[in-house]
């Protein structure tokens, strides 16, 4: 038996996937947990990276023409009680607030008081608060469509939370359109499902599948629910983004009617869509390594580091201003709307140290610069997506001419990888007996990484998909766009079905 090798994370993906995941996280100091029982604060590098997730995402709503509003983060009860589904579906994970102040309780201590005659819900989703205010700001034809967007904080009490993934407070984006006809929500739907898809791809790096969730996976309250889904490194699937498709529901709920060219009043249609800091949870768990984080150059809080290595007192001076002018010159780059940002590491601690905090922390490109790479006018550097000892000297010049072509390599190359490891772990299942064995791991007490995303056929009984997600924690991620239609038999009852859907276990 060979000897191991040594990461710098332990234990490695293999050994303890959700332990290594914590351990990424906390090496990259992108948060911590709160003192508040399932909440979490996000640290700078980690908020750095969100930003640049809202910073990108943004643009790409204001080119559909969305604009951004700010919405209470207090919803009366009755708001939810007006739609039914809705509110059965969220009853379960809402916190409530019941009084307005606390006074002294006479023993040390404080007590609620000011009882409020309503109750308030701390925000979970925005639909029914929006609802009003649009029902106010629609009256006729010429209001419509009503594309707008916020980004907000929300609440969903969770009993079992892991940070990035599923916590008490998350924050998040979700936008909220008004439209005339059917015809002109369902094309919003679809066309939000494609932005997130392009922003997921483009800038995270994350190959994603399209499709239109079942019956029972749908948003409550929605006609239909659309989602963009990824594989993890544990062949675990992770909801992305989801566009949901509201009909009339959320409209008489809340009484949104406009008057039509015609004269008559009528109802509109609406839709919802949104994405969270689970995003980042999916860039932890598709790209990252048993050495730390690794992050794609267009979304990374810092896309080159600087190491100067100085070993005598005396050569501190030159070195370092030969790395200032190297990072000057790099700063001055464009590089996707934004000029480089570049990190020089002059911390009085050892240079093999500072190395290997700034690959767990998953920067694109580190660069370590000493007399002899000064002498020789170059820079020593090593990329994220490649082995911590993969480096090589290159002219300082050529690198700094080179610098975006190297950026954009790495990012196509955290794709390709993510891409690749999907399509090895997705598969075709046609006989029960094999896609059970295929869902069940060998150790039951300490299940390996096993799975992936399986298309099988499906009768769309929720019968048969509800006892699937009892047997194996087995779900349907989604009903994916672009299959043809092919005749074949359910894979629980055997029953004809007319598609496959893709079948995963997930977060």
């Amino acid at each position: 038996m060979g000897k191991k090798v040594r990461t710098a994370i332990e234990p490695t993906r293999v050994e303890n996937y959700p332990l290594w995941y914590q351990q990424v996280v906390k090496s990259a100091d992108l948060a911590e947990n709160s003192e508040v029982r399932g909440c979490m604060v996000i640290k700078p590098w980690g908020y750095t990276i969100w930003e640049n997730i809202q910073r990108n995402l943004d643009a790409m709503f204001k080119e559909t023409g969305h604009v951004n509003a700010y919405f209470p983060l207090f919803i009366p009860k009755s708001y939810f009680e007006k739609e039914a589904e809705h509110v059965e579906g969220f009853a379960k994970e809402c916190a409530v607030v019941t009084h307005t102040r606390l006074e002294d309780d006479g023993k040390g201590g404080l007590k609620p008081a000011g009882k409020l005659t309503e109750e308030l819900v701390v925000r979970p989703t925005s639909e029914t608060i929006i609802g009003a205010s649009f029902s106010k700001w629609v009256n006729s034809y010429r209001d419509l469509p009503l594309l707008i967007n916020q980004w907000a904080n929300v609440v969903r009490w969770e009993l079992r939370t892991r940070m990035f993934l599923r916590t008490t407070e998350f924050l998040w984006q979700e936008g909220h359109t008004v439209h005339a006809t059917e015809t002109e929500a369902m094309d919003e739907t679809y066309k939000m499902l494609d932005v997130y898809a392009e922003f997921a791809e483009t800038y995270l790096a994350l190959p994603v599948l399209k499709g239109q969730k079942s019956e029972s996976e749908k948003f409550p309250g929605a006609v239909s629910t659309y989602s963009i889904e990824a594989m993890m490194q544990d062949r675990k699937a992770l909801q992305a983004g989801t566009s949901h498709f509201l009909g009339q529901n959320f409209a008489k709920a809340s009484n949104i009617k406009f008057q039509n060219a015609e004269g008559t009043e009528e109802y509109a249609w609406t839709t919802s869509w949104g994405v969270s800091t689970r995003l980042i949870g999916a860039l932890i768990m598709a790209h990252s390594d048993d050495n730390g984080l690794v992050l794609p150059p267009r979304i990374a809080p810092a896309h080159i580091v600087i190491v100067p290595i100085i070993r005598q007192e005396e050569q501190r001076a030159a070195v370092m201003e030969y790395v200032e002018k190297l990072a000057a010159e790099l700063r001055a780059i464009w590089y996707y709307e934004k000029k480089l940002v570049v990190e020089v590491d002059s911390r009085d601690i050892a240079g093999g140290e500072k190395v290997w905090q700034w690959i767990k922390k998953g920067v694109p490109i580190r660069l370590e610069i000493g007399p002899r790479d000064m002498e020789n006018n170059s820079v020593f550097m090593g990329r994220r997506d490649m082995a911590p000892n993969e480096k090589k000297g290159v002219d300082v010049n050529e690198f700094v001419q080179e610098a975006k072509k190297l950026l954009d390599d790495i990012q196509t190359n955290i794709y390709q990888k993510a891409l690749q490891f999907r399509q090895e772990h997705s598969h075709i299942i046609d006989d029960k007996a094999e896609f059970y064995r295929f869902f069940t791991p060998k150790n039951e007490e300490n299940p390996e990484i096993h799975g992936g995303f399986v298309r099988s056929h499906w009768c769309s009984s929720a019968e048969c998909e509800e006892k699937i997600k009892d047997d194996l924690k087995v779900t349907i991620r989604n009903i994916p766009f672009g299959e043809a239609a092919e005749n074949g038999h359910c894979i629980y009852c055997g029953k004809d079905s007319e598609k496959r859907v893709i079948f995963a276990k997930a977060y």
